[in-house]
């Protein structure tokens, strides 16, 4: 069972294309599982209904809903794969049902929650000149956090207001970059030099001239939201999941969307339609006549 892992992570690298971090998931998922087949001495070959309801009970035990659909849905895959290579002739996915993840609304910021945030940079320092074209940067493209960091000098061109990114599974996209996120990116190339760059490719420096880290731009925008003394916990995901929803309240068609987050599956996009209808429903229940008089 061992090598035949070896060989699905393979597939699943170089085949699949599967980025670094999911094929991470996955690995530590299927070493639990082939650990529980032999721990218990079952033969993948002739795995019963039984067999697998007593893993599912010992994943119930210690994990949540989300993580254990998550390693179900690695198991499927990796069952499949072995149905494929005629290591098994029977195929268990289907007693293999992924639990209903509930549904989770994203917290995301309104406008002038946004335009606040981009207030709060000093712009006669280089650290306020930096972070804040960092955040225009966030809210203009979309981007995840991983994105923005490893974003070089040359993924930038100002002339044509585009920027180019690597996302999941290193696929390229193009985004847009609106007239304010230029004119700060513009601001911050001016003063860059200032950083003293020890990194000569990297976009975003920190204070001693190297590539910023995920965990330094966290900080910047957990010590922004702070001040603002917002109730909502800011990250920088928030920033992505506020351009999405922006975005789509104002009719852009949810296939762009999708395109300029960088998402295969529309339905990963589709968690924003959600929110939009949850914000309908707040406005209707304060304006409507009729509520606020039934209200009183």
């Amino acid at each position: 069972m061992k090598e035949k892992l070896e060989d699905f992570l393979f597939y699943m690298k170089f085949e699949k294309n599967m980025s670094p971090n999911t094929l991470s998931a996955y690995e530590k998922d299927l070493q639990d599982f082939v650990s529980f087949l032999e721990e218990n001495k079952i033969n993948i070959k002739n795995f019963k209904r039984e067999d697998w309801q007593r893993y599912l009970v010992s994943l119930y035990k210690k994990y949540k809903v989300k993580s254990i659909a998550r390693k179900i849905s690695a198991i499927r895959s990796f069952l499949r794969f072995l149905l494929r290579e005629n290591y098994i002739d029977k195929n268990y996915t289907g007693f293999m049902i992924i639990p209903k993840i509930p549904l989770h609304l994203p917290e995301v910021l309104d406008k002038r929650e946004v335009e606040n945030f981009l207030k709060i940079p000093n712009p006669s320092s280089i650290l306020g000149i930096r972070n804040q074209a960092i955040m225009e940067t966030f809210y203009a493209t979309g981007m995840r956090v991983s994105e923005l960091v490893n974003l070089n000098l040359q993924s930038i061109d100002l002339r044509e207001k585009i920027v180019r990114c690597f996302g999941k599974g290193e696929k390229e996209r193009i985004i847009p970059l609106g007239d304010y996120a230029a004119e700060s990116l513009s601001r911050y190339l001016d003063i860059r030099e200032r950083f003293n760059p020890k990194d000569k490719k990297a976009l975003f420096l920190n204070k001693k001239g190297y590539r910023i880290t995920r965990q330094g731009v966290w900080l910047i925008i957990k010590t922004y939201g702070k001040l603002l003394g917002l109730s909502k916990r800011v990250t920088p995901h928030t920033f992505r999941h506020s351009f999405a929803t922006h975005l789509l309240l104002n009719g852009a068609d949810i296939r762009i969307v999708q395109e300029l987050l960088g998402h295969s599956d529309i339905s990963t996009t589709q968690i924003y339609t959600h929110i939009i209808s949850s914000k309908l429903h707040e406005i209707y229940e304060r304006a409507h006549p009729l509520i606020r008089r039934n209200s009183k």
